[in-house]
């Protein structure tokens, strides 16, 4: 198995060969330490390392969407640059980061603006209309349509970053959420993803959802 050191070795390697295909000037690597070092705070139990690693094995896994692929990537890279359990501003923080981090780095500031649009779809508010937008918010995504024991572990990591919130006002909020994401017509919007978990991920949602609305407590 993977130790945390050789993740990190693997994850810094593969964000200095994207910096430099970007080109951006200098090998970044103290924005890599940075990035790392956000994604290891403690307490993120489902938003953290193992996630970072996870998004961009399925970037991997997905066929070529339209647009720039390296964009996909770097906006994965700094998807959860900022996290704060609860925070509605997450994804604009984490934009405005990704920003500062291409101004830094003497990159074209429409890629910047490109990035940072790709970072704010991440929020989910509305499924991505554009090709790279739905690789990027579908990747993202693709936890919820998981086996289902992955998605209890899934499940049982978010509540553990809300442990903080009382357990009535979760169940409301979460289901809330779970609600939102199963009225839309397709939780995916890009073939590969859309064929590969549209089905189990509304599976899920729906055992989580009863559950929360049964006053069940989380599994």
């Amino acid at each position: 198995m993977e130790t945390a050191e050789q993740l990190s070795k693997a994850l810094r390697e593969r964000f200095g060969d994207l910096w430099r295909r970007l080109g951006a000037a200098g090998e970044g690597d103290h924005l890599t330490d940075e990035l790392l070092d956000a994604y290891r705070e403690p307490h993120r139990h489902y938003h953290g390392m193992d996630h970072l690693r996870d998004c961009l094995q399925q970037l991997d896994a997905a066929p070529a969407a339209g647009g720039d692929r390296d964009l996909a990537e770097v906006a994965l890279w700094f998807h959860d640059a900022v996290y704060v359990p609860g925070a509605v501003d997450n994804e604009i923080r984490s934009a405005e980061r990704a920003l500062r981090a291409f101004a830094g780095a003497y990159l074209p500031e429409v890629l910047g603006r490109e990035v940072a649009r790709l970072i704010r779809l991440t929020d989910h508010a509305a499924a991505a209309e554009d090709p790279l937008g739905a690789l990027v918010c579908d990747v993202d995504l693709s936890i919820l349509g998981r086996p289902p024991a992955e998605f209890a572990e899934y499940d049982k990591r978010i509540r553990a970053e809300y442990a903080g919130v009382a357990e009535p006002l979760y169940r409301t909020g979460r289901a809330s959420v779970l609600a939102r994401l199963l009225a839309r017509e397709s939780l995916y919007r890009s073939p590969h993803f859309k064929e590969r978990y549209e089905l189990a991920a509304r599976q899920n949602l729906e055992r989580s959802l009863a559950k929360l609305m049964a006053k069940a407590d989380p599994e």
